[in-house]
């Protein structure tokens, strides 16, 4: 055989192998809901579920003990106080589609594990309680996605309930998000008068039967919006209200653009009730059909193409004692580039170590399989003992490396203690396990009394979430010992330690990180003001810088 058959065989080959990974890639969703607390966000995640053929009962969100748990919150944390407090993973298949789903805590005090969510994800779904609108929490995190250019695709939950007016609703996300809006179906009606939504795209109206507990799908009957039962079931006001509204969107919201979507300009809206089943199914397909696969990501070198020979991926979740038996720790990845298979070697690129992937699963809560394969924008988890970070890029490249995901400012900062000395190597043992999640951050201050660690966290929460898992997972109690520092900043550039005491401010204090960058703990945001302005020359961060 010459070299131009060699040649010839070996291009085409690897035409075959492009052309799957971009085949395989375009099957794939992977997205996030995101909310403000209580908005109904593990609630419409369990009825995509359901609608998804990946449940055949939607469980509860509720601490109730008679009524079953959900697949997305599984610790039992969770289930007790009946609040999400850590993002979980959920890949199902729905018809030729893959799907990624990640439920994210709502919680501001676990913001910094919803970004790096958000960080992995290719669009969101924000669920928006119909009764209260726009909440805080709600605008931080469509910010996140603003700035990364997320598509977006808005859920108006709780129609079940009594709530704003749907033109107040639209309004209301265009003028707080200055994002435009375009509602794909408008409900018929609200509270106990709502029967169901009219699909603007087809001309259809859905009308819905409630199911005791919403444990399984609604019975839907499609019709004509001049169908006289569509008339007979609606009252009449609402009936000609709706009919109004229809007429006035049709001429201040007519064309819908997929390419404004997909580029973060535009939100298609839906109206229903997550705990009723009613328009989850319309959502679910209108978001597949208007959104998209996954989009190349970028690497310190530049933009990595899907179809890149080389596999890649980077890690964006650390989660230990899935399995408490095994006191196991898994690491979540998202896939960017490439074909994973399983007993792949690939290089832990910020250890520079090769590393064999063979205990790698495909992820549904706590439940797992085994991932024999996985193609661009799959998440997939491994167990493994190895060194990964929240950050860290996997890849059969070596030199391909993805950016840092920033850290999160610590805004409380606590000791924790050992509150029973015969217990102390189930407390260190818990405490180092619990901190391989990166969720509290870890630092050590200059000239203090004891070498206990200083523990920081985004909100308080965080520390009464493990010290409940310290007691639940490892057996031990802890006592907490809050300090009164209120702000962290890291420094740009290290500074001689002598200069730096000095121009401290009354309750400040010098220490380090984890990986040795200098920070500065304020006591309040005036202190930090102060120091600044007394300090110009000093430049202080948010966020570390990126390592090397």
């Amino acid at each position: 055989m010459d070299n131009s058959t060699q040649t010839v065989i070996t291009d085409t080959k690897l035409k075959s192998m492009s052309e799957e990974i971009q085949r395989e890639a375009s099957r794939r969703r992977t997205f996030a809901i995101i909310s403000h607390p209580d908005a109904g966000k593990t609630t419409l995640t369990e009825k995509l579920l359901l609608y998804g053929g990946a449940l055949e009962l939607a469980g509860s969100v509720t601490a109730k003990k008679k009524q079953r748990d959900t697949a997305s919150d599984w610790m039992d944390i969770e289930k007790k106080r009946g609040i999400s407090i850590s993002s979980t993973v959920l890949q199902f298949d729905y018809g030729n589609y893959r799907l990624n789903l990640l439920d994210t805590p709502g919680h501001k005090d676990f913001s910094e594990d919803t970004y790096r969510v958000l960080m992995a994800v290719d669009a969101v779904i924000m669920v928006i309680d119909a009764g209260k609108g726009i909440e805080s929490q709600t605008r931080k995190l469509f910010e996140i996605c603003r700035k990364r250019g997320i598509p977006i695709f808005t859920f108006m939950n709780k129609l079940d309930r009594p709530s704003m007016t749907p033109l107040e609703l639209i309004d209301q996300l265009e003028k707080v998000l200055n994002l435009h809006a375009f509602p794909v179906v408008w409900p018929l009606g609200n509270g106990q008068d709502f029967k169901g939504v009219y699909d603007r795209l087809r001309k259809e109206v859905h009308l819905f039967e409630r199911v005791p507990a919403g444990e399984y799908k609604a019975p839907v009957s499609i019709r004509d919006i001049r169908d006289h039962l569509v008339k007979d079931i609606l009252s009449e006001q609402t009936y000609n209200e709706v009919v109004e509204e229809i007429a006035l969107l049709d001429d201040a919201h007519g064309g819908f653009e997929r390419d404004a979507v997909l580029h973060g300009k535009t939100t298609p809206v839906f109206f229903g009730s997550a705990a009723n089943n009613f328009g989850v199914e319309l959502l679910l397909r209108g978001f597949l059909e208007y959104s998209a696969g996954p989009s190349p990501r970028k690497a310190i070198s530049g933009w990595i193409p899907l179809d890149n020979l080389h596999f890649s991926g980077f890690v964006f979740k650390v989660q230990t004692n899935m399995n408490p038996l095994h006191r196991d720790r898994m690491v979540f990845v998202r896939v960017c580039s490439g074909r994973f298979y399983r007993d792949m070697i690939i290089n832990h690129v910020r250890l520079g170590k090769e590393i064999r992937l063979s205990g790698c699963h495909s992820v549904f809560g706590r439940n797992r399989e085994i991932a024999w394969e996985a193609y661009p924008g799959d998440i997939i988890g491994f167990v493994t003992r190895a060194d990964f970070r929240v950050g860290d890029t996997i890849s059969t490249d070596p030199n391909l490396v993805f950016e840092e995901i920033p850290r999160f400012a610590p805004e409380c900062f606590a000791f924790l203690h050992n509150s029973l000395s015969s217990s102390y190597k189930s407390f260190r043992k818990g405490v180092e396990h619990l901190l391989a999640e990166d969720i509290v951050q870890v630092f050590h201050l200059q000239d203090h009394r004891s070498n206990l660690l200083l523990l920081g966290a985004v909100g308080p929460l965080q520390f009464e979430v493990m010290q409940y898992r310290l007691k639940d997972e490892y057996g031990v109690e802890s006592r907490l010992e809050s300090m009164p520092w209120e702000v962290l900043r890291w420094l740009d550039a290290p500074l001689n330690d002598t200069d730096l005491k000095r121009s401290l401010p009354h309750g400040a204090a010098l220490g380090t990180d984890e990986q040795g960058r200098m920070v500065i703990l304020f006591p309040s945001e005036w202190s930090l003001k102060y120091f600044s302005e007394k300090n110009p020359l000093i430049r202080l961060l948010e966020s570390p810088n990126k390592t090397k």
